[in-house]
């Protein structure tokens, strides 16, 4: 149920950056098929802005604006530009196609980013301001501009670019924490300060961007949303860079649950937050902690006595939301190994899920197979089947099947065969300190690709002894990190899969070629 359905008096636009400022959190990276994947999902959710990306970044980063710009419909598809010709040119090319589309331009504007990293004085910074904002405007009529560190400029020169951007055009003035300095206090009077003194500012929305070094992204979000601010710049599962960003599901059920006290509202369709948050998650290899707010395992579990007894009394005396409210299911338990194909499709698309014919035949498949292992199957047996399926790499190398004996005090012997196309490769060898660093390296064997393991983690899917297991790997190539994942109700097959996944992710990114340096979105 989206929030406006509740009669708020003023819609606060939600402007998501996770295929942009969520993507630079290490680790993170997404290719084509999942940024698309999740442009739809923020569509489906109710999102207002995506920013799709920062097109000059690298070729692509563009291809992915460009796609998303093209195929994508129901929300303003947004790129992202410094204040540069180049980087502005290419933003529109990448958004151009879509029905709705902006510009995002951005100059750092604080004095220590003045002095130490742009090496330009006040009068310089505007006249950059002033001409990038003015190119994006030629090109597009919605423009947004953010002064980069804005919360820690002072506050007359600051008044002075929000002034000088809106005259050039912009449309939207977006005031960035970007190190997570501020405190609600002081975004606050940073908001009211703007509405104030500048004279112009009712021709243009106030945005804010918060992360999160301090914790209180979330807060000075909406503290800043009291003060006069119209849209939130967010990330699903608050990703982003070093400690994240103001995290969308959080700031959205906060303006629904206290809508008495800020009265706005959004556009968010709130039962769709757990299940894009659990694709991000899967996506990403991020997963949220368990307590996390809105959409962590326990947001909703009461395990204290005193807690459930008034909750089978009257549910309000310990619950703000209701599960349901954000997406949750009200049963966890789903199918079984008689279900058919409609069953699965119905249910994958209850968790969030757009299934091609040949996904779903695909995802079917492998479903019967687990469910000859397992007597029930539940959601999150179901979503990492899907995940598996639907955000797999071009597979290169295969595993054909392997074997390892492996005891206290001796070393690890393990037989590994892997395909290649038509091709099989098979090694026996002892190796490693356990059965999982040997098929670890008897595969950096075979496939001649040698990785630095960075993470390794390993959580059930679901509960019970026949769980499915999923691992989650993280590997250093060249400089370059590349994650990789499995999912086996053997564990041990599930950590093979996982580390081949992450190699077959470094041969498809290989063969097209070195990857390009891609300039920080904090450069300018």
């Amino acid at each position: 149920m989206s929030d406006m359905q509740e009669n708020a008096p003023r819609r606060i636009v939600i402007f998501d950056t996770t295929l942009r400022d969520g993507e630079q959190s290490p680790g993170a990276s997404m290719n084509l098929a999942e940024k698309m994947e999740v442009a739809q999902a923020l569509v489906d959710l109710g999102v207002d802005v995506i920013e799709a990306g920062f097109p000059i970044a690298s070729p692509g980063d563009f291809e992915a604006v460009r796609q998303i710009a093209r195929s994508i419909r129901g929300s303003v598809i947004c790129g992202l530009a410094r204040c540069r010709d180049a980087d502005i040119d290419r933003a529109w090319e990448a958004v151009q196609d879509a029905p709705q589309s902006r510009i995002h331009v951005f100059l750092a504007t604080s004095a220590i980013h003045r002095e130490f990293k742009l090496k330009m004085d006040k009068e310089e910074i505007i006249r950059r301001a002033v001409a990038g904002v003015q190119r994006a405007a030629g090109y597009c009529p919605d423009v947004e501009f953010s002064p980069e560190d804005a919360v820690r400029t002072e506050s007359d020169f600051l008044c002075r670019v929000v002034e000088a951007a809106i005259d050039a055009g912009a449309t939207t003035v977006n005031i960035p924490d970007t190190v997570g300095y501020a405190t609600p206090a002081h975004m606050n009077q940073v908001i009211r300060t703007l509405r104030e003194r500048v004279p112009n500012i009712d021709r243009a929305v106030i945005s804010v961007h918060c992360h999160n070094d301090l914790g209180m992204a979330v807060a000075n979000s909406l503290t800043a949303v009291e003060a006069g601010a119209g849209q939130i710049e967010c990330t699903i599962n608050g990703l982003g860079e070093r400690a994240g960003n103001c995290s969308l599901e959080e700031v959205v059920m906060a303006l629904r649950t206290r809508n008495d006290f800020y009265h706005a509202g959004t556009r968010v369709v709130t039962n769709r937050l757990v299940p894009t948050s659990r694709l991000v998650a899967n996506i990403t290899g991020i997963h949220v902690q368990r307590n996390k707010a809105i959409v962590g395992q326990n947001a909703f579990a009461h395990e204290a006595g005193i807690h459930q007894d008034g909750m089978l009394k009257e549910r309000t005396t310990y619950e703000i939301m209701r599960p349901e409210d954000v997406g949750f299911v009200k049963t966890d338990l789903v199918l079984g190994k008689h279900s058919g194909r409609a069953a699965l499709a119905d249910r994958a698309r209850a968790l969030g899920y757009h299934l091609t014919p040949q996904q779903l035949g695909d995802v079917f498949q492998e479903f019967k197979t687990l469910a000859d292992k397992k007597k029930e199957i539940y959601d999150g047996d179901l979503a990492a089947l899907v995940d598996q399926q639907i955000h797999a790499v071009a597979e290169q190398w295969t595993l054909h099947s392997y074997q390892v004996t492996s005891g206290t005090g001796r070393v690890p012997e393990v037989t590994l065969v892997l395909r290649r196309g038509e091709e099989q490769f098979s090694t026996k060898t002892s190796c490693g300190d356990g059965p999982i660093d040997a098929i670890f390296l008897a595969m950096e064997q075979l496939t001649g690709i040698s990785v630095a393991c960075k993470d390794f983690r390993v959580h059930s899917v679901t509960v019970g002894k026949d769980a499915q297991g999923e691992v989650m790997v993280q590997v250093e190539f060249e400089g370059h990190l590349y994650r990789g994942r499995g999912v086996s109700t053997d564990s041990i097959e599930a950590s093979a899969k996982a580390f081949l996944n992450a190699i077959n992710r470094i041969v498809a990114r290989t063969n097209g070629g070195p990857a390009p340096a891609a300039p920080s979105a904090e450069d300018s």
